[in-house]
């Protein structure tokens, strides 16, 4: 079972100020259409869940809003597990959703629609004092499961040839529920509940716990690993490569997390394993009927997909966009 430890007082304020946070997109008029040319939709769409969806969301709803002036789109961040939570008690039109929806879900009226793909990487800090192995020889599944799961391995200690002076491995897991945690832990064999480690909150917690800790391990979803503005690492953080082969150390085609756009290919190619590579979606509580957020759902499935890799996403491919448009 996973063992939850207190953060410290300075930390769980900061992290809260940075996780509570809410955006409430104003609708903005293009100048440039003509008024008899502007969309006549309108309404509010409220969307709250994952964070791994957040930024893609955000986007989405400014690029729709430009071209729909009379549309608000409100969306706050908090993790999968209120996204289906909000979804399924009617407080929000749609719920951002970052794992697989399962069958008691459904039977409670759930219903999901994919919209673009991305995936959770294993993190640690830029300072750890065993970093170039770190990177050239990276971490097996099995080495990951006896880290996260049996505690076999608990020091840094991991490379018979690299002394890490029997240093201890701090462990980071998620303490909301969400799809990140669930997803390394479906990648690990287990799920959520599986994982060993002190439970932070949310992405951007874990990426600011991560970055704080040189002994630190965690995983993020790649937004929070990655700044989509540069395509790099955020300053201070790096991620783990996976020994695919279990050689050993990280091969050429192994070796593709310098950039997002790297990691991105590899997704997309399938080269990275799915999970923790997965489908994100909205959920919302049986199919949406409310005009406005039908029309978004289309528009992301259209015209929105051209805004995924700029935004640090896998777009969603031709066949499953069109089985996914069904379902509207």
């Amino acid at each position: 079972m996973k063992k939850h430890t207190a953060l410290s007082t300075t930390t769980a304020l900061a992290l809260t100020g940075i996780m509570l946070f809410l955006l409430s997109c104003q609708p903005r008029q293009d100048k440039t259409q003509d008024e008899g040319t502007k969309s006549k939709l309108k309404g509010t769409i409220s969307i709250s869940g994952a964070f791994a969806l957040y930024p893609m969301t955000v986007k989405w709803a400014e690029m729709f809003m430009t071209l729909n002036p009379k549309v608000r789109i409100d969306i706050s961040a908090g993790g999968a597990g209120k996204g289906m939570t909000d979804a399924l008690s009617g407080m929000v039109d749609l719920g951002m959703f970052s794992r697989g929806v399962t069958q008691a879900e459904i039977a409670k009226g759930a219903w999901y629609i994919a919209v673009v793909k991305d995936a959770v990487v294993p993190t640690v800090s830029a300072g750890n004092p065993i970093i170039q192995a770190i990177k050239s020889k990276g971490l097996s599944r099995d080495q990951f499961m006896k880290i996260y799961l049996t505690q076999e391995l608990q020091t840094w200690d991991i490379y018979p040839d690299v002394a890490a002076g029997g240093r201890k491995i701090n462990v980071y897991t998620r303490s909301d529920a969400c799809g990140a945690a669930q997803m390394w832990g479906e990648y690990l064999g287990k799920d959520q509940e599986s994982l060993n480690g002190v439970g932070v909150y949310g992405d951007p917690g874990m990426a600011e716990a991560i970055k704080n800790d040189v002994l630190g391990l965690g995983f993020n979803n790649i937004n929070y690993a990655y700044d989509m503005s540069t395509r790099k690492k955020y300053e201070g953080l790096e991620v783990v490569p996976i020994d695919l082969n279990s050689n050993g150390v990280i091969d050429p085609e192994e070796n593709f997390y310098e950039t997002q756009d790297q990691i991105i290919t590899a997704i997309k190619n399938n080269v990275y394993p799915s999970p923790p590579a997965r489908d994100l979606y909205f959920v919302s509580k049986g199919k949406p009927v409310n005009e406005a957020t039908v029309e978004f759902l289309k528009w992301i499935l259209t015209d929105g997909q051209k805004f995924v890799n700029e935004s640090g996403y896998v777009e969603l491919s031709g066949e499953k966009i069109q089985s996914e448009l069904t379902k509207l």
